[in-house]
């Protein structure tokens, strides 16, 4: 399949590295102008680099998806770049594991900090709720926009260890359904992405032996690449998935129905 994105203008957050720098140059190689959002100016700006060393028509721009202001200055650079926003693709995520509480001959010794359940649901489901109210008001005017958001296969399964991360993802799942039905009528469709065990740069620190009972578990018997996810958000955001509005895409390999 053919996807043209020529004309298309895409923010991917998160794009620095890893799915969202996969992304950003799937989406960009099919033709879009894409503005990758991140919060560390080094590690984006050498990411571009390589992209528009490539040929591609990307951009970095500097944004914490957590700060409100400063979202609204991205969307604002992004504009004045672009002069358009087509496609917003809510990538940036993070982890901070750990058991909800760790008990030793009756004495509590551990467990999740509130500081760390706070950053985690301040990334992963705050930031994908403020940088879609900023860019839906540039979809609307065009009545039409493709958002694609990031959950997981946790979201429905849960997940030792990830109190914090489950509830975020899950709460991602809902807001994806409540904005297909407020924004479908207006010509944007909004679905999530729901990735499996995919290999990345935080995967490459996974004991051997922990990272072959990932791949057991998934009946494709692998690790998905970037480039797997990269190519799911590439086919949503495209007119081809015109119709389908309100859907959670899993890209896992089958995990799902493994586990």
């Amino acid at each position: 399949m053919q996807i043209d994105l020529t004309q298309r203008s895409a923010v991917v957050t998160g794009g620095a590295n890893g799915i969202g720098l996969a992304t950003a140059r799937r989406l960009a190689t099919s033709g879009a102008r894409v503005a990758i959002w991140d919060r560390v100016a080094a590690v984006g700006t050498a990411a571009v680099q390589s992209l528009v060393d490539a040929g591609l028509d990307v951009i970095f721009v500097e944004v914490d998806v957590t700060d409100t202001a400063g979202v609204q200055h991205a969307v604002a650079e992004t504009m004045t770049r672009f002069g358009r926003l087509d496609i917003l693709i809510n990538n940036a995520g993070i982890v901070r594991d750990a058991q909800l509480v760790k008990v030793r001959d009756g004495v509590v010794t551990g467990g999740m900090s509130e500081a760390d359940f706070d950053a985690v649901m301040s990334v992963n489901l705050k930031g994908v709720y403020t940088c879609t109210q900023a860019v839906v008001p540039h979809m609307l005017t065009r009545r039409w926009g493709r958002i694609v958001n990031a959950t997981s296969v946790v979201a429905a399964n849960g997940n030792f260890g990830q109190t914090n991360y489950v509830a975020a993802k899950a709460g991602v799942i809902g807001m994806t359904k409540v904005w297909a039905r407020e924004l479908g009528r207006r010509g944007i469709t909004v679905n999530a992405i729901a990735p499996g065990f995919i290999a990345t740069a935080m995967t490459e620190a996974i004991p051997p032996t922990v990272l072959q009972t990932m791949k057991d578990a998934t009946p494709l018997s692998r690790l998905g690449t970037p480039d797997d996810v990269a190519n799911a958000y590439c086919f949503l955001v495209s007119e081809q998935a015109g119709f389908i509005n309100g859907a959670v895409l899993g890209v896992d390999g089958g995990l799902v129905i493994g586990t």
